[in-house]
């Protein structure tokens, strides 16, 4: 270790590879390298951030690729770069020890903290001259006031471990459907009744609440609900946040009008989206939610896909210096490419117009009539209009091909890529294709073999061909569930039991045994200045509510009393502030949605099981589990089921259950 030196480019992140040439000697995090600063008596400089941030792009222009700054850094301070992609459990604490100091956050996310990692001073994007007379003051008063800093160090690492406590709750969980009717009331006063999603700017797509909206709509047959998601999804899938011409969507809009887009790219968000049009389509049956679907599966699959079975993780905002070059467009570039006697209709479906002017001559393409609206307006067919657009697509994407791309963040994550299982699922019981049940399979066979260790753990970093960073409570959370979805869709057995296996690795390595809990990091692992357990949903949902959803689940499939009344109890823990702040809750909502009403484990067994729970899952009944066996099976929900010649679909709940039913017309007569 040579920490006078700048050693990134020996990483193996994009994101801090990107740092390598920086004057500043950047070290990355380790153990060895706190041991190292508090044996020199060094303040650190912890600066996070992610490949697809701009601002963190701003700051190292800035700031960090300048001698001035480097020359404080290096004097006084120990630097050290983190991915928070990759170490989100540094970033947690962090991020946690900046909205008590700031009372808000962002990144980059830049700390200054005592040798042994306690912070003392907090910031997001700072410029050059702020950022060396607030280096200057602190290294000042680290050999001047000490103590001072010390104290304030401590008791904000006590304020940190404060901020992560959950007040237990030990009384039985009650949850009715009018608990979440009053949530609900509270949360549509945040509706953007015009625009779909939150009434603010910037504006995030947040698949999490969507989900639930969509859910709890129609569980408790909520118009207002319902009417949300699908003003929300159909606004998005018009807007500049969608990409019009490649497909996928930028990370959230700077507007209330999902125009500009903030255009880097994350596969966490676009996997959540494919789930999320995927199941809006199976209740809907809107074509344009298929369409997106179609085309952001198609996106990822060309540009954040390895020939691994990997997906990438990110496409930044920038190409050539510029934020948005890469997707944006001249009228002029757009004319010389779109034959002339299509422009006016070019012109007017993507809004070539004062409506889709951005900055600088440019213009972003997006939609602000349907298609068969404008077939009205231009006294055009449907199919010879799909015929032109398809046209003008292939056209654009080809002209974008040749520019230079924005950069890729070639490491895979576990926890990403399951989610991406989960979509691909998802996009099968919505629209059959079967490529996405065998891309599904793939990236299972991908996180088997270079994911999973001989004892179960889990990796939580991939790049080239190497694993590393032990795994983390979101990689088992989401590889369980997304194990799970396999194994209902496919009725492959060997996916429940990794569940199960993965299941048990969570409940002797990250359980906090007094509230029944999880730790963001397994207790055995490096340790940090707090133990970190997050347990609010954001724009994925948190680890603890995953891990909820897989104790419910996998507690009424394998008949574990256990894990289903932890995961009640877990939810009562949070039951109040679910109930009182549920933007913030989505995912633990949707739990309480499955608690408040009878949720039905729907096992389907018999020569034609197959087809019958495809048929079954191809419409959206958000209180139904619907797994299946096509062969004799002695696991808990088939065991002693199967007769020859017949298929038998057999409705419980809590293992109590119905005399089976022979079709899927009569279960439907008693189960609408």
């Amino acid at each position: 270790m040579n920490i006078y030196r700048n050693n990134l480019k020996e990483s193996k992140s994009p994101y801090l590879q990107q740092h390598a040439q920086n004057p500043v000697h950047w070290q990355w995090w380790s153990e060895a390298l706190l041991k190292e600063a508090q044996k020199l008596d060094r303040l650190l400089i912890v600066s996070i951030g992610y490949s697809a941030c701009h601002w963190c792009h701003v700051m190292e222009r800035e700031v960090f690729e300048l001698e001035a700054a480097a020359e404080v850094m290096n004097r006084d301070f120990i630097a050290i770069k983190v991915d928070r992609e990759e170490r989100p459990d540094i970033d947690e604490i962090y991020m946690r020890a900046l909205h008590l100091m700031n009372g808000q956050g962002g990144w980059p996310l830049n700390v200054v903290c005592l040798p042994d990692g306690k912070p003392v001073w907090g910031g997001t994007y700072v410029p050059l001259d702020k950022w060396i007379q607030v280096l200057e003051q602190l290294a000042e008063m680290y050999q001047n006031d000490r103590q001072r800093m010390m104290d304030y160090g401590h008791h904000l690492s006590e304020g940190i471990q404060q901020s992560m406590l959950v007040p237990l709750e030990r009384s039985p969980l009650k949850i009715a459907a009018e608990d979440l009717e009053a949530q609900f009331a509270k949360w549509q006063r945040n509706f953007d009744f015009e625009q779909g999603g939150s009434n603010r700017a910037p504006k995030f797509p947040m698949p999490v609440n969507l989900d639930y909206l969509l859910e709890f709509g129609i569980v408790h047959r909520n118009e207002t609900a319902l009417e949300h998601v699908q003003r929300s999804l159909t606004k998005m899938a018009f807007g500049g946040i969608y990409d019009q011409i490649g497909g996928g969507f930028a990370r959230y809009s700077v507007d209330a009008i999902w125009k500009v887009p903030h255009f880097e790219k994350m596969l966490y968000d676009n996997a959540q989206l494919l789930s999320v049009y995927s199941k809006a389509y199976r209740h809907f049956k809107d074509p344009l939610y298929a369409e997106i679907v179609e085309n952001t599966w198609r996106f990822l699959n060309r540009e954040m896909h390895d020939d691994s079975g990997a997906w990438f993780s990110a496409l930044d905002a920038d190409s050539e210096g510029e934020e948005g070059k890469y997707y944006v467009w001249k009228a002029e570039e757009l004319q010389k490419l779109i034959p002339t006697a299509d422009w006016a209709l070019f012109a007017a479906y993507y809004n070539v117009n004062e409506s889709g002017y951005w900055e600088k001559g440019n213009y972003i393409l997006l939609r602000q009539d349907t298609d068969e609206e404008i077939g009205r307006r231009f006294n055009i067919s449907q199919t010879k209009f799909l015929e032109k657009r398809e046209n003008w697509q292939s056209l654009l994407l080809d002209a974008r091909n040749q520019r230079p791309k924005p950069g890729l963040d070639h490491k895979a994550l576990c926890s990403w890529n399951a989610l991406m299982i989960t979509a691909a699922c998802e996009a099968y019981k919505a629209l059959g294709t079967e490529v996405y049940l065998k891309k599904a399979k793939q990236t299972a066979a991908w996180i088997d073999d270079n994911m999973k260790r001989s004892d179960q753990s889990l990796f939580h970093a991939w790049q080239e061909g190497e694993a590393h960073i032990e795994g983390l409570l979101e990689d088992y959370g989401f590889c369980i569930e997304a194990y799970l979805q396999l194994w209902q869709v496919c009725g492959d057995a060997r996916y429940l039991n990794q569940a199960k296996k993965w299941t048990e690795s969570v409940l002797n390595n990250f359980e906090d045994r007094e509230s029944g809990l999880f730790y963001t990091r397994p207790l055995a692992g490096e340790q940090l200045i707090s133990k970190g357990m997050e347990t609010q949903d954001n724009v994925i949902p948190c680890a603890n509510s995953v891990m909820a959803h897989n104790l419910f689940k996998l507690g009424l499939i394998l008949g574990k009393s256990a894990w289903l009344e932890q995961a009640q109890q877990n939810f009562g823990h949070l039951k109040k502030q679910v109930l009182d702040y549920g933007e913030s809750f989505g995912n633990w909502s949707r739990l309480g949605l499955y608690i408040a009403h009878p949720f039905l484990e729907v096992s389907v067994i018999g020569e034609l099981a197959g087809p019958y729970a495809r048929d079954l899952q191809s419409r959206l009944h958000p209180l139904e589990l619907v797994f299946y066996s096509n062969e004799p099976s002695e696991l808990a929900p088939f065991a002693g089921r199967w007769k020859s010649g017949e298929t038998q679909i057999f409705p419980c709940q809590q293992g109590a259950c119905q005399l089976p039913f022979n079709s899927i017309e009569a279960y439907r007569a008693q189960f609408p």
